[in-house]
């Protein structure tokens, strides 16, 4: 008597272990066929949405560093100009500055010149205009000093034309 041979009842079954161990191959090949490729396929779009998307935000994340490199070189550009601008304007001023004073230089040493010319005219009009009572107060000086008039025109007139010779000197 062999083992399967024995009523025992934990021995299966022949038939019923055949068929089972048919229905098994025919759900694994079943399986096999169908489920598992479906679900592979399922798996690699995953796999690929996955990738596509880490590439996708790679490809963001280069687009955003180029874009924040061409914002730098903006921000870089734009300052250099304003360094430029200002430098532009400080070399302006300076210029301009230079050129109103030595305007008002050049205007002062006018307003001098015409001040001398003027004052020198006034001076010659006031002594012309100061001989004859000037020629009057000398003789009467002299007269006193000398004690005696002084009636000779040549005499009373070389006097005051010396004094007022040596009044101009002064």
């Amino acid at each position: 008597m062999g083992v399967l041979d024995a009523d025992l009842p934990v021995a299966p079954d022949i038939v019923e272990l055949a068929l089972g161990l048919v229905a098994f191959l025919v759900l694994l090949f079943l399986l096999a066929k169908f489920a598992v490729p479906r679900f592979e396929a399922l798996f690699a779009e995953r796999a690929d949405k996955i990738d596509g998307g880490i590439e996708k935000a790679e490809q963001a994340q280069q687009a955003a560093a180029e874009a924040l490199d061409r914002y730098r070189a903006q921000l870089a550009d734009a300052r250099a100009e304003a360094a430029r601008i200002r430098e532009e304007a400080r070399a302006e001023g300076e210029r301009l500055r230079a050129e109103l004073r030595a305007e008002a230089q050049d205007e002062a040493r006018r307003l001098i010149a015409q001040g001398e010319a003027d004052l020198t005219e006034q001076r010659g009009r006031v002594i012309a205009e100061m001989r004859p009572e000037l020629r009057r107060l000398a003789v009467e000086l002299a007269e006193r000093i000398v004690g005696e008039p002084l009636t000779d025109e040549a005499q009373r007139r070389g006097t005051v034309d010396r004094f007022l010779a040596e009044l101009e000197r002064r």
